[in-house]
């Protein structure tokens, strides 16, 4: 009895300390295809702690939605059946909804930005929020690119946005940034984007400058508009059974391999964007840049009316930071 006393107090305090007793295989579950930037900086992740720790912690990854939408592998990271998944600060509005404020246009400014806001008292009451309540421990923050205006007219300021039939998701922050720079909004599924242009349907579409170039939008467009309306992070969350159960050790190895893959991710995302505006100027776009505080002052009703739904002041000093 004394024996088997001791060896549950062991055990216990084993536990308590954040002890791995064993291997452990985490599984990683995201929509990106195997050819996305998130697969190759999960990869890199991957490769970074199995070697730090010796091979006591390896990760599995699970892309192209095999385990479900990002609503359902968010779910499973809180249920702990998921250990690692990807997020935006944004999306995490449908559960808190002051997270929502990264999502407005012309609040997120760069990748710097989105460090700053992270890393602010904002970003580290939210992430308590979000381990707290949802068990998802965000571990690493990343830099997913901008969004910008293509269309078969040039856009020089904010009205030339003025009647433009502008294609964009059916997603109410991005309907409102068209309704309120001038344009009239066009929610067309994005399978139909590229026959959409190229019959003149719409007169443009807004997207970061990878989905642009891999969907070849440019061979239908004639213009491209700096209009950087919306920059978009990533983050990446482990489930909070999951980092319990790690050791300290394991647990630091883990967030500095998870980092390091976001540290990628973003500067393949800011070299890329640089060198795909040269690209679409030697396919024949010609690419402008608008001013774009007429369009930030232009979204100020979208601001109000998020506030007044928040029911506090936060959007002016989101964008202070």
């Amino acid at each position: 009895m004394k024996l088997k006393k001791i060896t549950s107090i062991v055990a216990l305090t084993l536990g308590v300390a954040g002890y791995s007793l064993a291997d452990t295989n985490l599984r990683w579950g995201m929509q990106a295809s195997v050819s996305s930037l998130e697969y190759k900086a999960a990869e890199l992740a991957a490769k970074q702690v199995e070697e730090t720790t010796d091979g006591r912690v390896t990760i599995s990854l699970f892309p192209e939605g095999q385990l479900g939408d990002d609503r359902d592998m968010l779910a499973q990271v809180t249920w702990g059946t998921l250990d690692v998944t990807y997020a935006q600060m944004g999306r995490i509005g449908d559960w808190i909804p002051r997270a929502g404020v990264t999502q407005l246009p012309y609040v997120i400014r760069d990748y710097d930005h989105i460090k700053s806001i992270y890393n602010s008292d904002f970003g580290q009451d939210l992430r308590d929020e979000m381990t707290e309540e949802y068990n998802w421990h965000p571990m690493a923050v990343s830099y997913f690119g901008t969004r910008h205006t293509t269309s078969n007219r040039p856009i020089e300021s904010i009205e030339d946005m003025d009647g433009l039939k502008l294609r964009v998701p059916n997603a109410r922050v991005l309907l409102d940034f068209a309704k309120y720079s001038g344009a009239s909004p066009a929610p067309i599924a994005f399978s139909e984007v590229y026959l959409a242009l190229q019959t003149n349907a719409v007169d443009g579409q807004e997207n970061p400058l990878p989905t642009i170039n891999a969907q070849k939008f440019y061979e239908v467009q004639d213009y491209l508009a700096l209009t950087g309306h919306m920059a978009q992070d990533i983050i990446t969350i482990v489930s909070e059974k999951t980092y319990q159960g790690l050791s300290g050790q394991d647990r630091d190895a883990l967030e500095e391999a998870l980092q390091a893959g976001a540290d990628f991710m973003a500067q393949e995302v800011i070299e890329g964007e640089r060198e795909l505006v040269d690209f679409f100027k030697s396919e024949g776009l010609t690419v402008t840049r608008p001013d774009q505080q007429p369009f930030r002052d232009a979204m100020q009703p979208m601001y109000d009316e998020f506030e007044k739904e928040l029911g506090e002041s936060l959007v002016a000093d989101i964008q202070a930071l």
